[in-house]
């Protein structure tokens, strides 16, 4: 439901009129949004705001608007930093009208108009229903506003509108339509079983086991028709093209940039398939469910249910679920939750063990052992908390509160556009780290000397840390993959084919690691890549979230010496056993 307001607020000269968007979580109020702004809107920062906004310019009649989509909050005196961002918001900046966006499954539209004097609409922002009109009545509305009428926050506003705080009351019992206790609705119905103490979480867990099992036998095989067109395309067009170069300067631009391009693609599939997967799982509501499962596991190591639902949202990124943390209360919580969430299989590391695991468990024991990845990161994370809660550094006593919003089904519109969103952030991201990734790697396997080898650099810098990483099973040019994965983790499997001279994904590749590493080797390289140091941007972005070059410092070395400890607890323990 929208409630268009003509709260017009300290307009400045020559300014455009500026719409905001404001409601609840889990309401359609950022997919409504999407929706009037035709998908053009950015993100875009606000001076003296924590959060950057979603923003977008439209023209109307000649006459340019700007839209902004609010952070979701639940009230107007909370004090989550998403709550005070908005207060600030609607305290320091201009708005010339407020869309508010609320769940009309209880609500009297008709009667809720009436009573507070302005324009509601009924929509469904999910299946596109009501949105013609609704948007219609904005600008309807904004047509009608009086310049002479000035307005700067919500309590102006209401006063304006002659609703105080004696008709709320009134307005709830009017406008608002409580349920019966005694119904059973579907959601009901499923909950008694997905939320039950005894079978919630396994079969959480067997629901998750599912998903990496999907990835490993749908999302791996995608790559193979990518990886045959970069191999045809570089075979037939892009060497005949070079032929007239240097030998050398032709061998860096397809070993160099091309490869980078080339890895670049054939991650698509695989990540694209991952977010098909993730979005259907959050678009239907389970992932709120699995939060209030593990709510009771998650207080024991100092967090709540919120922390184990941004640990999922890792496995999409980690960047995006640090910046979520900005939704708990509790400063000591959030800083344990930017602590642990790094540990998140993201989709980035994904593909280097989907590579890895082929070579060393071929066929579904590959699955299982992906699936045992992403168990052992929630584990470790769990542990690390757990842990850091004994300590007393982040103890915290603040309720956890989240919503459980009904089942629904997703829509292919909104899982094509979310999927296609979180592409197209991937690939802009990523491009110029992997282009730049793989130049790097190439100048450090073939210099100096010209030939790939221990006497290049890379080779050389290998060597230089083999007395820490032999431990482990890692050999120098595994190493250097490490430390080049820090600039971004899809850069890893690239400089991996690069240091061998082979093409990533090449079946030349795959056999000349499969002579060099066994399971053990394999499995302990995948250990630390999953528990090592974040990628460059991850650890930028826990600083900027922070505000602590200390912490940053800190989470670093935490994860450093974690990924040391369990690699070599696996591979020194897997020796003595079956040695």
């Amino acid at each position: 439901m929208i409630v268009a307001s003509s709260a017009s607020s300290l307009q400045i000269k020559n300014k455009i009129p500026r719409i905001v968007f404001i409601g609840q979580p889990n309401t359609g109020k950022s997919t409504f949004f999407n929706t009037v702004t035709k998908s053009n809107a950015g993100v875009a920062n606000w001076p003296g705001l924590t959060v950057d906004f979603m923003q977008a310019n439209l023209d109307y009649n000649g006459k340019t608007y700007e839209f902004v989509d609010l952070p979701g909050i639940y009230d107007l005196e909370g004090f989550t930093e998403d709550e005070l961002v908005v207060q600030k918001f609607l305290e320091n900046y201009n708005y010339d009208l407020i869309v508010c966006v609320i769940n009309s499954s209880q609500i009297n539209t008709k009667e809720l108009s009436e009573t507070l004097n302005m324009p509601v609409f009924t929509i469904s922002a999910k299946y596109g229903s009501g949105c013609v009109l609704a948007i219609q009545g904005i600008w309807d509305k904004l047509q009608t506003i009086d310049d002479s009428y000035k307005c700067n926050d919500i309590a102006s506003f209401f006063r304006a509108n002659k609703v105080t705080d004696n008709d709320m009351d009134e307005v709830t019992r009017i406008g608002v339509e409580m349920p019966s206790e005694d119904v059973t609705t579907f959601s009901n119905r499923l909950d008694s079983i997905l939320l039950n103490r005894v079978v919630g979480l396994p079969i959480f867990f067997i629901s998750m086991l599912a998903v990496f099992l999907a990835i490993w036998f749908v999302g791996m095989p995608l790559q193979d028709p990518v990886g045959n067109f970069t191999d045809w395309l570089q075979g037939t067009v892009i060497e005949p093209s070079l032929s007239f170069l240097p030998e050398g300067f032709s061998a860096f631009i397809i070993n160099g940039p091309y490869a980078g391009f080339a890895a670049l693609l054939g991650f698509v599939p695989l990540v694209a398939f991952f977010f098909v997967v993730m979005t259907a799982l959050e678009d239907s509501g389970y992932l709120s469910r699995a939060a209030y499962l593990m709510d009771a596991l998650m207080r024991s190591a100092g967090l709540d249910g919120r922390g184990f639902v941004l640990q999922l949202f890792g496995f999409g990124c980690n960047v995006p679920a640090i910046m979520g943390t900005r939704t708990i209360r509790s400063k000591s919580q959030r800083l344990l939750s930017i602590l642990i969430i790094p540990f998140a299989l993201c989709s980035a590391r994904l593909q280097v063990f989907v590579f890895f695991l082929g070579i060393i468990l071929p066929g579904i024991a590959g699955g299982f052992a992906l699936w045992l990845l992403y168990i052992i990161s929630f584990v470790v994370a769990f542990v690390l908390a757990m842990i850091f809660n004994l300590s007393g550094q982040f103890k915290s006593k603040d309720p956890f509160v989240i919503e459980l919003p009904p089942y629904r089904t997703p829509t292919f519109k909104q899982v094509a556009l979310n999927v296609w969103s979180e592409m197209t952030t991937f690939v802009r991201n990523l491009a110029i780290f992997m282009i730049i990734g793989t130049c790097i790697t190439w100048y450090l396997t073939n210099y100096p000397g010209g030939a790939e080898g221990m006497n290049t650099y890379a080779g050389r810098i290998g060597t230089f840390f083999q007395p820490l990483m032999a431990p482990l099973g890692i050999n120098p040019l595994l190493t250097v993959s490490l430390i080049i994965g820090f600039v971004a983790k899809e850069v890893q499997l690239a400089a991996v084919a690069t240091m061998y001279g082979l093409g990533e994904g090449s079946d030349a590749l795959k056999t000349t690691l499969g002579g060099v590493i066994a399971f053990r080797q394999g499995f302990s390289y995948c250990l630390f890549s999953l528990l090592y140091v974040p990628c460059l941007t991850t650890v930028a972005t826990i600083w900027g979230e922070t505000k602590s070059a200390r912490f940053t410092i800190f989470s670093v070395a935490v994860s450093m010496v974690v990924a040391w400890v369990v690699a070599f607890s696996f591979y020194q323990s897997w020796g003595l056993i079956f040695s």
